[in-house]
C-alpha cells in the first residue's frame, strides 16, 4: 500500500507524526477508512477503536472525540483522547466502568446521569480496545 503522512495531535501535543498506509476511525456517523489519495474530508470523531497501519504493522487505539481531516493528501487526526491499546491500564478502565455504572444506577440528576453515561461509554471503549494489545501483521489476519 502507498503511504501518506499522518499526524495525530491531542490536547497534550503531537502524539504521532509519520507515514501510514491506512487509518480507520469512528466518526459520529460511522467508521471511515483513509488511505493514500483520499479526497479532502473533514468529520467529527465519535468514540471507538482507531486502527493505524504503518510499516506493515497494525496498531489499535482508543480514540475519543475530536476531528479528522484530509487536506491535499495530508491526514490529521485531532482526538480529545487517544491511547494505544498497549498503554491502556485495564484495571483503571474497569474501575472507571464500575464507578460510572454505579452513578447511572443511583438515579442522580439528569446532568450527572449524562456525564456518567459518557464516562461509561469511554470506559467501554478503552476496555474493548485493550483486547488488541499485540501488533498484528495485516497479511496474517484472517479474512
Amino acid at each position: 500500500m502507498m503511504p501518506f503522512n499522518l499526524k495525530i495531535v491531542t490536547p497534550d501535543g503531537l502524539f504521532f507524526d509519520g507515514q501510514a498506509e491506512q487509518l480507520i476511525v469512528r466518526t459520529v456517523t460511522g467508521d471511515i477508512g483513509i488511505m493514500a489519495r483520499h479526497m479532502n474530508y473533514l468529520a467529527p470523531l465519535g468514540m471507538g477503536r482507531a486502527v493505524v497501519i504503518a510499516d506493515g504493522k497494525r496498531r489499535n487505539a482508543a480514540c475519543i472525540g475530536g476531528m479528522v481531516s484530509v487536506v491535499n493528501g495530508e491526514v490529521t487526526l485531532m482526538p480529545t483522547t487517544f491511547e494505544w491499546a498497549e498503554d491502556i491500564d485495564v484495571s483503571r478502565a474497569e474501575a472507571a466502568f464500575q464507578k460510572a455504572s454505579k452513578m447511572v444506577e443511583e438515579n442522580a440528576s439528569e446532568t450527572d446521569v449524562k456525564v456518567a453515561k459518557a464516562k461509561l461509554s469511554r470506559a467501554m471503549v478503552r476496555k474493548g480496545v485493550a483486547k488488541y494489545r499485540v501488533d498484528i501483521d495485516p497479511s496474517q489476519m484472517s479474512k
